[in-house]
């Protein structure tokens, strides 16, 4: 990519913010090929140009709701080779997760890293070379949703041992003789499973198959 003009379109409905990343994006050698206000003025250059890089908000009008995500999933779309990356004011977890889930030239950068020059042209050049960039306040925001999340936290590595041989299609005695216990032992580990995955009184064998899930979704 070395000496070719880099293309990058911004959408972004805070002029002076939208301003003030055109003159970073210039200085840096881009070509800032377009400067919306919203979504549907990107979208609208877009179908008849092909930049190299798109940088979106995540929210403009008229709702300021989800405006950008739905832009860069048509961008994604349409322009499969363009790098897209989406700024916001917040972290967004859910929605950063979706956006991310799309594949590579991807990035999710909270606005506050647009004051530190160096780091938002990295990231720029890193997505535009095929990286996906996460900011690091969301990666902790993560791991840190997964841990509330995990529904085989509270389980204890016992209990993880029976459920993992629940998975297996193995009966209670096939557990028990699986792990040298008792049979007892076994159905008592299985009711403490249950009652840490909260799981609904509906007939043992509904509940093993969500107990299942459960760990299944977990892996």
């Amino acid at each position: 990519m070395g000496g070719q003009v880099k293309r990058i379109a911004l959408a972004e409905d805070d002029v002076l913010l939208r301003e003030g990343m055109a003159t970073l994006l210039e200085s840096a050698g881009y070509d800032v090929v377009c400067r919306a206000g919203d979504a549907a003025e990107l979208l609208d250059f877009l179908r008849g140009a092909e930049p190299e890089m798109i940088v979106v908000d995540i929210r403009m009008p008229p709702t300021c709701t989800t405006e950008g995500l739905d832009a860069a999933r048509a961008i994604r779309e349409d322009h499969p080779k363009a790098g897209i990356l989406v700024l916001s004011a917040h972290v967004e977890v859910d929605q950063a997760m979706e956006l991310l889930a799309t594949g590579r030239r991807i990035g999710y950068l909270l606005k506050q890293r647009v004051a530190s020059v160096d780091g938002f042209i990295e990231a720029i050049e890193r997505v535009r070379g095929g990286d996906s960039v996460v900011d690091p306040v969301l990666v902790s925001e993560l791991f840190a949703a997964r841990r509330r999340e995990d529904p085989l936290a509270l389980l204890s590595p016992r209990e993880r041992e029976v459920l993992a041989l629940m998975a297996e299609g193995r009966s209670n005695a096939g557990i028990a003789h699986r792990l040298w216990i008792s049979e007892g032992t076994v159905e008592k580990h299985v009711r403490s499973i249950m009652a840490r995955l909260r799981l609904p009184d509906t007939g043992d064998d509904h509940r093993r198959v969500l107990a299942v899930i459960a760990f299944l979704e977990s892996r």
